[in-house]
Parts: C-alpha cells; sequence; structure tokens
C-alpha cells in the first residue's frame, strides 16, 4: 500500500529524477508526443511511459488526444507553487550572503586602513 504524496511531495519527487527533468526540459520548448520525448533517451518505451505517469500524478504536465497522437505539454501550475516554496528559502540565503558581503567590504577596508 502507498500512501499519497501531498502536492509538494509529489513534485520534488517527480523531479528528483534527471530523466525526468529532462523530459520537462524538453516539453518547455513545445509540446511533443512520447515518441518524440523518447529519442534521446536509451531507455524503452513503456520505461518512458512510466515516467511521465509519475509527472502528470504529480501535475507536472498533461497530455491531450489528437487522432492516434497523444501530445504531452507542460503545466506550470506545481511548478509555480514549489518556486513559491523554495522562494521563503531563498529570501534567507539571500539576507545571509548580503550580510557575508558587508562583512568582506569590511574586511578589505581594515586592510587597506592598515596598509
Amino acid at each position: 500500500m502507498t500512501a499519497q504524496l501531498d502536492p509538494l511531495s509529489a513534485t520534488f519527487a517527480a523531479l528528483a529524477d534527471p530523466t525526468r527533468r529532462a523530459i520537462l526540459a524538453r516539453l518547455s520548448e513545445g509540446e511533443a508526443t512520447v515518441g518524440e520525448l523518447a529519442q534521446p533517451f536509451e531507455i524503452s518505451l513503456p520505461a518512458i511511459s512510466r515516467h511521465l505517469k509519475v509527472l502528470q500524478a504529480a501535475g507536472l504536465i498533461s497530455q491531450g488526444r489528437e487522432a492516434q497522437w497523444r501530445p504531452c505539454r507542460l503545466e506550470t501550475q506545481a511548478l509555480r507553487e514549489a518556486d513559491g516554496w523554495m522562494g521563503r528559502y531563498r529570501r534567507f540565503w539571500q539576507g545571509g550572503f548580503d550580510r557575508m558581503d558587508d562583512y568582506l567590504r569590511e574586511i578589505q577596508k581594515g586592510d587597506r586602513d592598515g596598509e
């Protein structure tokens, strides 16, 4: 029995795999079929389909239907939510870097004054 992940955990779990990140990078350029997405990889179509199911379950992609084709497209809402969550921590780290820059400037100023 597998527990269902909350949306943010599902997004990060999907992004943890380099093949899925590469698929998302390709889809950022526009829609693509499963066959087109599979081309750069040395894995089977069923393996690509499993990756696509993970991405779709996380809300990162959707699949349409055009005749016999099922083009995939990037969905941005889940990425926006992940970016919002990370943004809070980005501000924390940025503040630390700003304080470090101030400290380094003080040290450099002291070195010049002591020469």
